[in-house]
Formats: structure tokens, C-alpha cells, sequence
């Protein structure tokens, strides 16, 4: 997980995963947190946010959508649509 504002100067979380044993990275950007947080009252936390990246990435590929890509940007709604998704996925599962 890096904070991106140094790196790419994005307002962004990048994190990273293997994929095929190549570096994909995912995008994830710092107003989500702050949207989910007036919304919610909740904060993302840094597994959550590795599980949003997750689920993101797991849907793009099982899609297609941008297979090969090295980096994928997220918008803040997608990026809470990712969360409620991983969520629910989540509380799913037994415990």
C-alpha cells in the first residue's frame, strides 16, 4: 500500500498485487475516504482497503476489462461500490 501523492501526484492510495506473477497496482482515491466516512461515520481501513482493491480487481479480470493493464484508477463511486460489495461478500462467508 503506498499513499500516491508523492509518487504520482494523485490524491490516491495505490496498492499493489501479483497478478500471474506480474505487479498490478489499484488506484483508490483519498475522497473515498472521506465520503464513506460522511456517509457511514465508518473509516476505511487500511484491510478494508486492500479488500476494495481486491474485489475491484477480481471483477475486472474475471470481465476482461483491461486485461494486461498495469495500473487501474478508481472514481470515488466505484471505489464505495467496491466496498459494499467486498462487505457483503465478507458477512457472507461463515464465520
Amino acid at each position: 500500500m503506498i499513499v500516491a501523492i508523492a509518487t504520482r501526484h494523485a490524491d490516491a492510495v495505490d496498492l499493489k498485487f501479483l497478478v500471474d506473477g506480474r505487479k498490478v497496482w489499484v488506484a483508490l482515491p483519498h475522497p473515498a475516504w472521506g465520503e464513506y466516512k460522511k456517509r457511514t461515520g465508518k473509516f476505511i481501513t487500511d484491510s478494508l482497503a486492500v479488500e476494495i482493491a481486491g474485489h475491484y480487481l477480481k471483477t475486472a479480470l474475471e470481465s476482461g476489462e483491461g486485461v494486461g493493464r498495469e495500473m487501474y484508477s478508481l472514481t470515488v463511486e466505484e471505489t464505495l461500490a467496491h466496498l459494499d460489495a467486498a462487505v457483503a461478500e465478507m458477512q457472507a462467508q461463515p464465520a
